[in-house]
């Protein structure tokens, strides 16, 4: 059987530092599943506080690494709010909260990072420093690219793995307030370990400086020492290291220690045994792909745009280092998604290759992004950091640090040279590890003898060198580039530097011609005068991945929703027979709806057109695919069969978090007058997607960032056929309703800078389609409803129906409410309450009391997945989906523990 830490490590792993120094951790119930204990080579300090979701000295699955401080940034943004956190700029600390930090201002979103850093980059002026009194090095520098990242009057989030005694933020934010003084920070930690007195210095100080300073932490506690402990806690450490006694589990210059509980038998994995027989594993070289103009990490400032370039490039750098893991012969790893199945994952549930991504000291975060890309791909991942930090190494299960490797510096660091160390990689039990540093690093001295390749080759069969180059930025004209006094770049600017300038929409459709739209019956089973599709055909990859393992990347950080597809729904018979029964009693109303919000929009559309009486509005319907798809389809009948307007009707995609398609945009822009082009969608839930598009737009001048819908329950745009909640029956199934095109998906190995997002066309499924169907039954209906219409759009001209976002304000109630503290996890109305029980893990649903036949189908869904539907009184939407909040396979609660089996 295979033993690992998580099966055989029942002890705590601060045990044996409480038994022998009597120091003592007290206070939150998760404290101890947070920290364990060990002892510093250190003359300040005796004990060491070692994080076990930290990814720095514990090797940790990086979804548990990165969702620790994801979560962290998503209660940061709630507590500022979007405005505030738009302003904001994170900072973390170097060397062992960089990742950490990157994590959080990834949670928060809307923020510029930057990490403090002990390595000086000529040409680069410091902005700031501040000392770290207890580290062993404690010298900071601040080396932002752009002179005014820290300049701004908006909050700054200060980031660190442990809030202890409080002086390095003091410090911290003394230099600062100095240089730029503003009204509001926030401190971030794992744990909050700091005295009562301790508290009250913060307190003071903020007092003093005249700002707020809030605190955000996963856990709280404190440590108790003993008199003396200091002393003992260095005997301790020399009497050990002296006479290297059989508890040690250090490993110097290549010598292996004695396995831990976490080593494997030979006959379980004989390559690992062969390699240590043979020699140390040679490394081979990998060629991530490193996508051109991103930072290897915050050192120098890291923007929104950053990380988007950066997540749209993940996927395939994961594959190359995939595909290298499998050429190396490690048996049930493949970069060839032909082997594996739908998801890339390998096959099978038995014991999986174990694979530690290792990062480099400061560089923590593209390492830990890189192994969840892995994870999510189905590999046993785990990863962590080597580190300057010096600590006891001991072979036992109660202490936190179990083996080490030690290491010459191979960066040739200004501080001149010293030990460098790996800890918990030996004994380990991994397959292969994949070194990760930066260009700066990758000198003589890590291939050297003895060097950390070497050291790790010593320890498991295969070893891969990935190497990130380093980002030091150039010096520019201060014309170049400017950014505003006192405001950091926003996504999709370009940092202060040399980089050009992106082509505008004419120099693109010189430089590259875009296809033509897609039209059916080649790609979707509309008509082709229905609808042009702006995407690109990917109906030859396989993309779709189960519900539960998308929910858990996408929770975790570990992959967005658009870079894959789940699986398309299939109904049964009875779900069919709800469909047709939906579609028979509400087509008259939603006839009625696609009238109102047509001649709505024609009412008031800029006319033209020379010589007719009246002129003639000619709109551009532009439908967001694929719920918006169907009614772009209805609302161009409608024109048709009322007018004899021939509209054109395209669609294209936007994804949250994303924007929209911007070459889509480009080749709107070079075929019709932007000011034409009205976004159709099918309705609003909170205003994600309508918000989303008012940001993109603004890089684009011309289009009107606002969008027609068929139904506005969330009060979030002005063109609408309706505000009430009610049954859609397109948003009842999935493809078999819009033309069998799949949702779109936005992957950076797929989808080039000169493409259009991608989709499938799902032919297989074309017995069970009904979009022509759906539109034909409500088409028919358009004359009987054509009196009430026109009564309706005399009214709606003249009234008040400016958005009042109530939606949006209702679900941070129901967030609020229900614990969930995350916007995007509560999905309000219908629509988005059918497509949670279709297409993600949902959690549970509300429902207005006394709904009726409009929840028929939620009903039945709800049934078929096992999901508690709970009637509120009051409820503003007919209902509200709720996706599980935390979850991971297993997960039942809001807190997302696992149930206990009885």
């Amino acid at each position: 059987m295979r033993h690992t830490r998580e099966t055989c490590n029942v002890v705590w792993s601060g045990t044996w530092v409480e038994n022998r120094l009597g120091v003592r951790l007290v206070g939150d119930d998760d404290l101890r599943g947070l920290l364990g204990l060990a002892l510093r080579r250190n003359p300040k300090r005796a004990h060491l506080l070692v994080s076990n979701v930290l990814g720095k000295h514990v090797p940790q699955r990086p979804s548990t690494v990165y969702g620790h401080g994801y979560r962290l940034g998503l209660r940061v943004r709630e507590l500022l709010g979007d405005e505030a956190a738009g302003r904001a700029v994170v900072l973390g600390y170097a060397e062992t909260a960089t990742g950490l930090g990157h994590s959080v201002a990834d949670g928060v979103a809307l923020a510029p990072y930057l990490h403090s850093t002990r390595r000086a980059v000529a040409g680069v002026a410091p902005a700031g420093g501040f000392e770290e009194s207890h580290s062993h090095a404690t010298s900071h520098l601040l080396l932002p690219e752009n002179p005014d990242l820290l300049a701004g009057d908006g909050p700054l989030v200060l980031v660190d793995d442990e809030f202890s005694t409080g002086n390095t933020v003091l410090n911290t934010v003394r230099d600062l307030h100095e240089r730029y003084p503003r009204e509001r920070y926030v401190v971030v930690a794992l744990v909050d370990m700091r005295s009562a007195a301790d508290r009250g210095r913060l307190a003071d100080f903020a007092r003093e400086i005249g700002a707020r300073v809030d605190l955000v932490t996963t856990a709280r506690g404190v440590v108790e020492l003993p008199e003396g402990v200091l002393e003992l806690g260095q005997r301790i450490v020399e009497e050990h290291e002296a006479h290297e006694t059989r508890e040690t589990c250090e490993v110097r210059g290549g010598r292996e220690a004695r396995d831990t509980c976490e080593t494997r038998e030979a006959d379980e994995i004989p390559e690992a045994r062969e390699t240590r027989e043979a020699g140390p594993a040679e490394p081979v070289r990998v060629d991530l792909g490193w996508p051109t103009g991103v930072p290897d990490g915050g050192r120098h400032g890291f923007t929104p745009g950053h990380r988007a370039a950066l997540d749209a490039a993940l996927p395939g750098m994961a594959a190359r280092v995939a595909a290298e893991l499998r050429i190396t012969g490690i048996t049930g790893i493949t970069g060839d998604t032909g082997d594996t199945g739908d998801t890339g994952a390998p096959r099978g549930t038995g014991d999986r290759p174990r694979v530690l991504v290792l990062g480099f000291e400061e560089l923590m975060y593209t390492p830990l992004r890189l192994g969840l890309a892995l994870e999510q791909a189905g590999y046993d991942v785990r990863t962590s950091t080597t580190t300057r930090s010096p600590v006891l190494a001991l072979d036992d299960p109660g202490y936190a640090i179990r083996t080490r490797l030690v290491f010459p510096d191979h960066d040739r660091p200004g501080d001149g040279p010293g030990e460098r160390y790996a800890y918990n990689v030996a004994g380990g039990g991994f397959d292969a590890v994949v070194a990760v540093v930066d260009s700066v690093a990758d000198t003589p001295e890590l291939h050297a003898p003895g060097g950390l390749l070497a050291q790790l080759g010593a320890h498991t069969p295969r070893v891969l060198l990935a190497v990130v180059p380093s980002y030091v930025p150039a010096p520019a004209p201060a014309e170049q580039h400017p950014v505003p006094q006192g405001r950091c770049p926003r996504q999709g600017e370009q940092p202060p530097g040399p980089q050009k300038q992106p082509p505008g929409p004419q120099q693109q459709q010189k430089a590259a011609p875009m296809p033509e739209p897609l039209r059916g019956p080649a790609f979707s089973s509309y008509a082709p005068e229905d609808v042009g599709w702006l995407l690109q055909d990917l109906s030859g990859v396989a993309l779709e991945a189960p519900v539960e393992e998308r929910e858990e990347a996408v929770q975790t950080g570990g992959a967005h929703y658009a870079e894959s597809l789940p699986v398309e729904y299939q109904p049964s018979e009875q779900y069919q027979q709800l469909f047709r029964a939906a579609l028979e009693t509400s087509a008259a109303r939603i006839a009625q709806a696609v009238g109102t919000v047509t001649e709505t929009l024609l009412a008031e559309h800029p006319r033209s057109g020379e010589g007719a009486e009246p002129p003639l509005a000619r709109p551009v319907l532009v439908s967001l695919a694929r719920a918006g798809t169907p009614v772009g389809v209805l609302m161009r009948r409608w024109a048709l069969h009322r007018h004899g307007l021939d509209l054109p009707h395209y669609a294209v995609s936007i994804v949250r978090g994303r924007g929209i398609d911007a070459n889509a945009l480009r080749w709107l822009a070079a075929h019709h007058d932007p000011a034409d082009i009205v976004f159709v969608d099918g309705w609003t839930g909170k205003g994600a997607i309508t918000r989303e598009l008012a940001e993109a737009l603004k890089e684009f001048p011309g289009f009107r960032p606002e969008i027609a819908v068929l139904a506005d329950p969330g009060g979030c745009v002005r063109t609408y056929g309706t505000r009430e909640d009610f049954l859609i029956p397109s948003a009842c199934l999935n493809s078999t309703v819009s033309g069998l095109i799949s949702r779109t998906v936005l992957r950076s190995d797929l989808v080039g800078p000169e493409d259009f997002h991608g989709g499938k066309f799902y032919r297989e499924l074309a017995g069970s389609d009904v979009s022509a169907h759906f539109v034909d039954t409500v088409a028919a209906r358009f004359d009987e409803v054509s009196g009430a219409v026109d009564t309706q759009v005399k009214e709606l001209l003249t009234a008040d129906r400016a958005p009042t976002w109530e939606g949006w304000a209702a679900v941070e109630r129901i967030s609020e409410e229900y614990g969930i503290r995350d916007v995007n996890l509560v999905k309000p109305g219908v629509g988005e309450t059918t497509r949670v029980l279709l297409r993600r893990v949902p959690w549970k649903i509300l429902a207005r009391s006394g709904a009726g036949a409009d929840l028929d189908h939620v009903r039945l869904l709800a049934e078929q997945r096992g999901v508690p539907v709970e009637e509120v009184d009051g409820l503003p939407y007919t209902c509200v989906g709720l996706i599980h909040p935390r979850f991971t396979r297993g997960a039942t609660g809001a807190d997302g523990t696992a149930a206990v089996a009885r």
